[in-house]
């Protein structure tokens, strides 16, 4: 089991609203973490696109806390203007998901968790659900 592995939005929504049938399988991947088994990457882009979706779903109090808690099992990688530069360069439809990919790179990341694969086909980072790589 690779220990550094970085995290899509999809899979971190799945844990903080607790979305059926996706989150037992990514609560175990972030009890790996609380366990100091693994270390789970993001981006600042992940932590502003869950807030705007948890605000608008539980208000931004619940928001706020539901972050404070992720933070605690997350570590925040940085983007830069390389990392930009790279994803404005590449073919990656979803601006988002060109910003995971090159900033999981220069992070030194290898395997990247999403429910959307499809996104990222073709591309030199192992990129898996949760339920492959708990299989590993």
């Amino acid at each position: 089991m690779n220990k550094k592995v970085y995290v899509d939005t999809d899979i971190v929504l799945d844990l903080l609203t607790e979305r059926k049938p996706f989150y037992n399988s990514a609560a175990k991947i972030f009890s790996l973490a609380v366990e100091n088994k693994i270390q789970l990457f993001v981006s600042p882009v992940l932590i502003s696109n869950v807030f705007y979706i948890l605000r608008k779903s539980s208000g931004q109090e619940s928001a706020v806390i539901n972050l404070r808690k992720l933070r605690t099992m997350i570590n925040i990688v940085p983007v830069n203007q390389k990392i930009i530069d790279h994803v404005l360069a590449s073919n990656f439809k979803d601006l988002e998901d060109g910003i995971q990919y090159y900033s999981a790179i220069e992070a030194g990341i290898k395997i990247i968790l999403t429910r959307n694969s499809k996104d990222f086909t073709g591309k030199p980072v192992s990129i898996m659900n949760c339920e492959e790589y708990l299989a590993v």
